[in-house]
């Protein structure tokens, strides 16, 4: 099985190539390849390497930048979506491809399902949401939220900086999800591809957090393993107390039981997963 992974630098698609499955020849992409806002150009490389499978692990996720962004946010969430699955459907692959919490507006009492009906509040949902929309009944869609990977740009790293920087942190407490290991995210994609899934699926890691509940797990935790040397305080805040362009869903816990009982797995708590994370940055020095 040919596989062409997109975002190949990045935190998923990283996570990707280290955990595929024997057998799977991999090319990798990323933006110094491809800018995938340049149609002709992605045309051209999916064409010259005709994969079985795409897994477009690349987006535009400047969340807050893509308020004043939204074309350009557009054109590499949600137009290049729709040109893969042009090119795809001439060379006779598949597209596995990756979304977010973000198109949900945070208004539900209850963890989002795969079908529940869509309502991003900002400009990166929407062009996330239009690129799903792109997807054939054949096509593979999982949704994740929250990120993080060792040695990659995200919410822990920015912490366990700002804690060895600060006495004193505000995180906001009123925004509710799940962290998401990027290599548990990867092992679930391969796993879906291997059973040769399509439709929508979910997966986080089992449990719930605030960003909160997130920043004192990690000074918790880090402190523990010595990746910060002092545990500063950590106060909650909320959301009107830290201001940004972009909104952001109060409440994007996914529901990921679909995804379980499909592969017959059992979820890892976001806490396990974020001691796995530490002990490898420690380790990445």
């Amino acid at each position: 099985m040919k596989v062409l992974i997109t975002g190949a630098s990045g935190q998923v698609g990283g996570a990707l190539q280290r955990t595929a499955p024997e057998g799977v020849r991999i090319s990798a992409i990323d933006a110094a390849h491809c800018d995938l806002a340049d149609r002709e150009a992605l045309r051209t490389v999916i064409a010259s390497e005709r994969p079985d499978i795409l897994i477009n692990a690349a987006a535009y996720t400047a969340v807050d930048k893509a308020e004043s962004e939204e074309v350009l946010a557009r054109a590499v969430n949600a137009d290049a979506v729709g040109v893969m699955v042009e090119e795809l459907g001439r060379v006779g692959g598949k597209l596995v491809h990756i979304s977010t919490d973000f198109v949900f507006d945070g208004s539900s009492s209850r963890a989002y399902r795969p079908e529940d009906k869509r309502a991003p509040v900002s400009a990166y949902g929407r062009t996330k949401a239009e690129g799903e929309d792109h997807l054939r009944a054949s096509d593979l869609l999982v949704r994740t939220a929250w990120v993080y990977e060792a040695g990659g740009a995200n919410f822990v790293r920015s912490m366990i900086r700002l804690m060895n920087e600060r006495d004193e942190l505000g995180i906001v407490a009123d925004q509710i999800g799940s962290p998401t290991l990027a290599t548990g995210l990867a092992r679930t994609i391969w796993a879906l591809v291997e059973r040769d899934a399509d439709g929508v699926f979910h997966h986080s890691d089992a449990g719930v957090a605030s960003w909160y509940d997130f920043a004192v797990a990690i000074s918790e935790e880090a402190h523990a393993l010595g990746v910060i040397q002092t545990q500063p305080r950590v106060k909650p805040i909320t959301t009107s107390e830290y201001p940004t362009p972009a909104r952001r869903p109060a409440f994007s816990l996914l529901d990921c039981s679909k995804t379980r009982e499909f592969l017959a797995d059992n979820p890892v708590h976001w806490r396990t997963n974020l001691r796995v994370m530490l002990k490898e940055e420690k380790a990445l020095g």
